[in-house]
């Protein structure tokens, strides 16, 4: 009897300790997101597709869905909205580093990064690149149509088209603005997409393109001043700021951090925002934008994700498109490739560097990149 006591109590005891640990609590929720979480480590990791952002979504994600973890609430941020009574008492880490996306700090700071870290010259140098950037936003447009027309509200069907837009802080700013409801998947997709732009873009690069227009040689930009670059970031700022308030936020910080290192006189502003800054709020982004995708299977995200491969995949369609159209009205000599197009959905320089690749595939003494830069900034405008 008292063998089966001990026994007894030892299965009791380990029963109990099973209890406690997170594989009682793990649903088929998490395990899914868990084998997400590890496909996009492994795209990071082995691929280096944008390793920065999607090694740290893939690690966020993979902490949030950890069982009994307890890092991240999304009950908090319920109904699009912070839910301070209950914050303070059962917030955990990543619930505190969310508040900078969902408050839209994030997204500003790294946008004076990445203005930064822009040189705007080969805009300035051909104007006609910012053509190309507004022809890419073609994805947005028709993906908020499609998204409209499957039942999601008008603000929501904008947050899932600007994914089409290629620049994860755009998307978040905008979608917790519009529809905070859905800021978890878009944040997820839009960050994906960006990640997968060499995989997305070259077939449909090949398919609308022939060899002969993608060996096109452009002549070399001429060259830009320091007066237009210190005036363009300016002028840019002040214009769009007029024509959209909303968008100052953001196009300000744009354009401020470009001022920072055009002007030449705050060094050492500008090198901070590129390095330091900019590498601890992408750090603290990512991670918390992973977090989001605590529940992310179902129909409602999946059809998002579906949505989003439109939107970048018509963007690219658009940009190339364009730029098809343009040669017909220019002379020999001075026709574009119209690889750089595709450049046009931002995903700054991701999107240039495909059109570098694809364009050396087909002539190898091909050299577009400095070309595609223009219109993969003025999608960043755009």
């Amino acid at each position: 009897m008292m063998l089966t006591a001990g026994s007894i109590s030892l299965s009791d005891s380990l029963v109990d300790f099973f209890n406690q640990t997170g594989f009682a609590g793990a649903t088929w929720g998490n395990i899914a997101m868990i084998l997400v979480a590890f496909l996009l480590l492994y795209l990071a990791i082995k691929h280096k597709f944008e390793p920065l952002l999607l090694f740290t979504i893939a690690f966020g994600m993979l902490l949030t869905n950890l069982p009994g973890a307890n890092m991240f609430h999304s009950e908090l941020f319920a109904g699009g909205h912070i839910h301070w009574g209950s914050f303070i008492q059962d917030a955990g880490l990543l619930d505190y580093l969310y508040l900078g996306v969902k408050l839209g700090i994030y997204p500003c700071l790294i946008f004076i990064g990445v203005g930064a870290m822009t040189d705007f010259g080969p805009l300035i140098a051909n104007p006609k690149s910012f053509m190309l950037g507004a022809a890419a936003q073609l994805g947005i447009f028709v993906t908020f149509l499609g998204a409209y027309a499957l039942g999601f509200t008008p603000a929501q069907a904008g947050s899932i088209g600007i994914i089409g837009g290629a620049d994860g802080p755009t998307a978040i700013f905008l979608t917790a603005r519009l529809a905070p409801e859905l800021l978890g998947p878009i944040a997820v997709a839009a960050y994906s997409y960006m990640a997968l732009v060499p995989v997305i873009q070259p077939p449909i690069m090949r398919l609308l393109t022939t060899k002969k227009e993608r060996e096109i040689k452009m002549s070399q930009l001429r060259p830009v001043s320091k007066t237009e670059k210190i005036l363009f970031p300016i002028i840019i700022a002040v214009i769009i700021s007029l024509l959209l308030p909303s968008a100052a936020p953001l196009i300000g910080c744009l354009m401020l951090g470009n001022l920072m290192k055009e002007c030449g006189v705050v060094d050492r502003l500008s090198k901070t925002v590129q390095n330091e800054l900019m590498n601890i709020v992408v750090i603290f982004l990512g991670i918390t934008v992973g977090a989001t995708a605590e529940a992310f299977i179902n129909v409602q995200t999946l059809s998002i994700l579906v949505l989003g491969v439109l939107a970048f995949a018509l963007g690219t369609a658009g940009g190339l498109l364009l730029a098809k159209f343009m040669n017909l009205f220019l002379p020999e000599g001075k026709k574009m490739n119209p690889l750089i197009g595709s450049a046009g959905v931002s995903a700054v320089p991701m999107a240039a560097r495909v059109s570098q690749t694809v364009g050396q595939e087909a002539n190898p003494s091909n050299f577009l990149l400095m070309h595609a830069m223009g219109p993969n900034v003025a999608g960043v405008v755009g």
